[in-house]
């Protein structure tokens, strides 16, 4: 039994929801899954993929077809974070889809020549873009950044520095979170700019990670970099929404890719329990590993339950925003948890095996805690779940 292989819910997914399914299935298992681990150990992947990924029409999903995008209801994405997921590295995924949070605050509030020249090159799989939030000093605290953008004529001067930038190295467009009232608190004085990948000073240092090793992740420091003043996206002073507003869907994104690899680690433990033998009897006839594996997934259909419920909501506005805001937040809380189960459990499963690299679940098991921080701690979304249900 492949677990993957549950029947797909009709009010769910139509019929070309899965036929897009299974062409990116058949590419993800074709050109992505056989190349995981060496890329992995390399550390980078081949850049043409994300020329290959876009003539899939997967980079151009939900983006308007003035752009070179194709319209397409949430059910795709969370399509796109499901079969990712099946390759069992959450680099590869981080890298090759940066664009779905460095892009939404442009194509939100950016102006059309801006559009124009950033998004096109990007979904044709040409330039890469990035989107810089993060500090030394803040993450989840976007109220908190410290970066400074000072008009001078028809430039602004940016100064400071950003961390944990996925892409940073390689991105082209860098959309970037600055203060350019120095003089504001809190949300006031934000706005968004798009810097360019090769300003004069910019300077970018990769740094090493726990996990999500061929995803290059930056520290940028910006020196009286000029950036162009049509490089404002939106109102200037005015950007903390602009910011905010495409966390929700990060967040759904990121339970979907995180109950997607919970389900990677369950079947390679299925599969190891299948095979391998204890005292003359497979794993898989011992009542304490039966006990494991399905407890993983009950984790993982609740989790994916969750989500597809929360994503038919959206997609047909139902429900109250704020209580939707709430239920997003739980929604990567209760994925990222199931995968943080599961990955442990396949791990004790497979025993020494599990703890050598070129097993999934070892991967996996690395990159459980960037799931957790990334796109909002757990800590942050249970307070901000709180804040929205009026606790």
């Amino acid at each position: 039994m492949d677990f993957f292989n549950l029947p797909p819910l009709a009010h769910y997914f139509t019929p070309e929801h899965e036929q897009f399914r299974d062409t990116l299935r058949q590419f993800i298992a074709r050109d992505i899954t056989p190349h995981v681990n060496a890329w992995d150990e390399a550390e980078t992947f081949p850049l043409s993929l994300y020329k290959q990924v876009a003539d899939l029409g997967v980079t151009g999903l939900g983006y308007p077809e003035a752009y070179g995008g194709t319209p397409a209801d949430v059910f795709y994405n969370i399509i796109l974070a499901e079969e990712y997921a099946r390759c069992g590295s959450g680099g590869m995924q981080a890298a090759l889809n940066s664009h779905t949070i460095a892009l939404p605050p442009l194509l939100m509030a950016g102006s059309e020549a801006l559009k124009q020249r950033v998004i096109p090159p990007v979904l044709r799989g040409d330039k890469i873009p990035a989107l810089a939030v993060t500090e030394p000093t803040g993450g989840s605290d976007v109220a908190a950044l410290k970066t400074t953008a000072v008009r001078d004529g028809d430039h602004y001067i940016v100064n400071g520095e950003k961390t944990f930038i996925t892409s940073g190295m390689r991105a082209h467009f860098i959309t970037t979170a600055v203060r350019t009232d120095p003089q504001s608190k809190g949300s006031k004085g934000i706005s968004v700019l798009v810097i360019d990948g090769d300003t004069p000073g910019l300077t970018r240092t990769a740094l090493k990670k726990m996990g999500w090793w061929c995803s290059d992740t930056a520290h940028l420091r910006f020196d009286n970099c000029r950036v162009p003043v049509a490089n404002l996206v939106g109102e200037e002073h005015h950007g903390f929404k602009t910011i905010m507003s495409n966390f929700n869907a990060e967040r759904l994104f990121m339970a979907a890719v995180a109950y997607g690899h919970a389900q990677v680690c369950l079947q390679e433990a299925l599969d190891w329990a299948r095979q391998r033998s204890t005292f003359g009897l497979p794993l898989s006839e011992r009542q304490v590993v039966r006990h494991k594996l399905m407890d993983m997934q009950l984790r993982i259909d609740a989790a994916r339950s969750h989500v597809h419920e929360l994503a038919y909501r959206i997609q047909h506005q139902l429900g109250d925003p704020s209580a939707l805001v709430a239920r997003i937040a739980m929604a990567k809380v209760l994925a990222t948890q199931a995968l943080q189960f599961c990955a442990d459990q396949a791990l004790q499963i497979l025993g020494g095996m599990g703890y050598m690299r070129g097993t999934r679940s070892e991967r996996i098991y690395r990159e459980v805690k960037v799931m957790m921080i990334g796109g909002g701690s757990e800590e942050i979304l249970k307070d901000l779940a709180a804040r929205q249900q009026g606790v």
